[in-house]
């Protein structure tokens, strides 16, 4: 695991997340589903390109030199059928920087310093909004963002906006540094840590709520062969990792719909990074360790197994026994 302190990356991670969750809580309050369609199909809402802009921007300044793999690119803005998005964008981010003189432009350049697509020693990867059909549900979505050293997570935040906490309050930053995870609110930072059970007929189960991000009949197979009891927590984002690292589940399960579907990184190195430092293990179904060293995408690993360790290795049985 690289060394170095990262404190002043985690400081500047956790307030341009906490600026990116508060923009995307005022357009989840005022819009109703309003989204642009990318290439793919999938929804970008005017929170994705506000988040990122605002998180851009503050990598940049901080630090020039460190290039970021971010889901979006400003492509989708600058067309003139777009014009009117960008404008919303624009306003919003203007709010939420207290800048009455930005343009789209900057706003559009912003965006498109997350770019970056090769690997590198050192680098950003973020997920502006990590489960945007769960943000146009107005339920469960993050702000996913991660430093990767030497192709490890080390440094991590996460935004939770709409996650319940147990004092009956919503929202939750994560954070992750030098083997600690911590949640974040008004009264400060505390640790958090992964559930101590071991016995799979008490633990809780979380999975994605889209059927083409994870094989729910297969999940059904392996709750069954382990004498899982509990029926399956779905919830859209990584917040499933947050879930687990503070002690709420037990076991994330995120299985190939489909041969040869490579998972992104921005999809899982920032939960990774918290829930590993909370006590957790994270492998693919094979049971190897994520490999982040090949650019966006998780190119050497099939699926992700994530859990609090206790039967981390039946778990990895299991799958291979219900994909025979």
């Amino acid at each position: 695991m690289p060394s170095s302190d990262f404190s002043k990356e985690l400081q500047v991670a956790l307030e341009a997340s906490a600026k990116a969750a508060r923009l995307c809580e005022r357009v989840q309050a005022s819009m109703s589903g309003q989204s642009i369609e990318k290439k793919d199909k999938s929804p970008v809402t005017i929170a994705d390109f506000g988040s990122q802009a605002i998180i851009a921007k503050a990598l940049r300044d901080a630090f020039p030199d460190v290039p970021l793999i971010a889901e979006e690119d400003s492509s989708a803005l600058r067309t003139g059928d777009n014009s009117q998005h960008l404008l919303r964008v624009r306003d919003e981010v203007r709010v939420a920087l207290d800048d009455s003189t930005l343009s789209g432009e900057t706003i559009c350049d912003w965006i498109d310093h997350g770019n970056a697509s090769e690997y590198a020693e050192m680098f950003w990867t973020l997920d502006p909004i990590d489960g945007t059909k769960g943000f146009l549900r107005s339920e469960q979505y993050a702000i996913a963002l991660a430093l990767v050293v030497e192709g490890q997570p080390v440094c991590a935040v996460l935004a939770c906006p709409n996650l319940a906490n147990a004092d009956g309050s919503k929202g939750a930053l994560f954070s992750a540094l030098g083997g600690r995870a911590q949640v974040h609110d008004k009264r400060g930072a505390s640790d958090i840590r992964v559930s101590a059970t071991s016995n799979f007929a008490t633990s809780r189960f979380c999975e994605s709520v889209e059927s083409g991000h994870s094989d729910h009949d297969q999940s059904k197979a392996i709750a069954s062969l382990l004498g899982i009891a509990g029926p399956s927590v779905r919830m859209d984002s990584q917040a499933k990792y947050a879930v687990l690292a503070r002690g709420d589940a037990e076991i994330y399960l995120r299985l190939p719909t489909r041969p040869g579907y490579v998972e992104r990184i921005w999809d899982h190195a920032a939960g990774c990074a918290i829930l590993s430092a909370a006590g957790g293990e994270i492998t693919d179904v094979d049971g190897k360790p994520l490999d982040f060293r090949h650019g966006a995408g998780l190119e050497r690993n099939r699926g992700v197994v994530a859990s609090n360790g206790s039967g981390h290795d039946k778990l990895i049985e299991a799958i291979a026994t219900t994909s025979a």
